[in-house]
């Protein structure tokens, strides 16, 4: 029986290209290059997160290229300039790093990117040892999964506790859930909703319930 991809580590990437503090610039530079990705991990001693580098850390070097170098030496202090000066990843490097834990959910790590308004977070233990790298592609894989996984959970976990005997229904399509059938008392109805919603992979939520026919006087 399938289930829902709940936290992190059910969506994250092991395989993770990171540098340590010396690598050079232009190092870093062709590494983002070769595996097209948009920022990496800076580790020391055995794979401790100490900063990322990202694409805006790398761009002052090419933003300041002809700043009057006087200008330049009084304000040296400002990260952007100081950046722009940089040579290697522990000069360039943006700390502390922002990182997510494995065991993080998957709404918990989306949070993080947007308020820090960052693509990839690396994925740490306890000590900060590096264990992968999700990225905002990662999250997005729970809207693949299918129509029938999505149908298979709304009906165990939500239609089930709370509509127990009742003829309600459960159909998606396109990630989009629809409770249907025949429901007298609709007090559940806005908790199912809620409920649904937080399965991954949902899209939107529809409520199609008919009332029952009035009993016979």
């Amino acid at each position: 029986m399938s289930t829902s991809p709940h936290i992190v580590s059910d969506v994250m990437t092991h395989t993770v290209i990171a540098v340590g503090r010396d690598a050079p610039f232009k190092e870093v530079v062709g590494l983002m290059k070769q595996w097209h990705v948009s920022a990496v991990p800076v580790l020391e001693g055995e794979g401790r997160v100490v900063g990322i580098v990202s694409e805006a850390d790398l761009l002052p070097k090419e933003e300041f290229r002809d700043s009057d170098p006087n200008r330049y030496d009084q304000l040296r202090r400002l990260t952007d300039l100081a950046k722009a000066g940089a040579v290697c990843a522990g000069e360039l490097m943006s700390t502390p790093a922002v990182c997510v834990h494995a065991d993080a959910t998957l709404a918990e790590a989306a949070r993080i990117m947007a308020h820090r308004k960052v693509k990839r977070l690396p994925v740490v233990n306890a000590q900060d040892m590096l264990e992968g790298v999700v990225s905002r592609s990662d999250l997005l894989k729970v809207f693949l999964r299918s129509d029938e996984d999505i149908a298979d959970e709304v009906r165990r976990t939500v239609a089930a506790d709370l509509f127990p005997g009742q003829p309600v229904t459960v159909a998606v399509t396109d990630g989009v859930v629809t409770f249907g059938g025949t429901l007298g008392n609709r007090n559940m109805v806005p908790v199912a909703a809620r409920l649904a919603r937080a399965v991954e992979g949902v899209v939107d939520i529809r409520m199609d319930f008919t009332a029952p026919a009035p009993k016979p006087r």
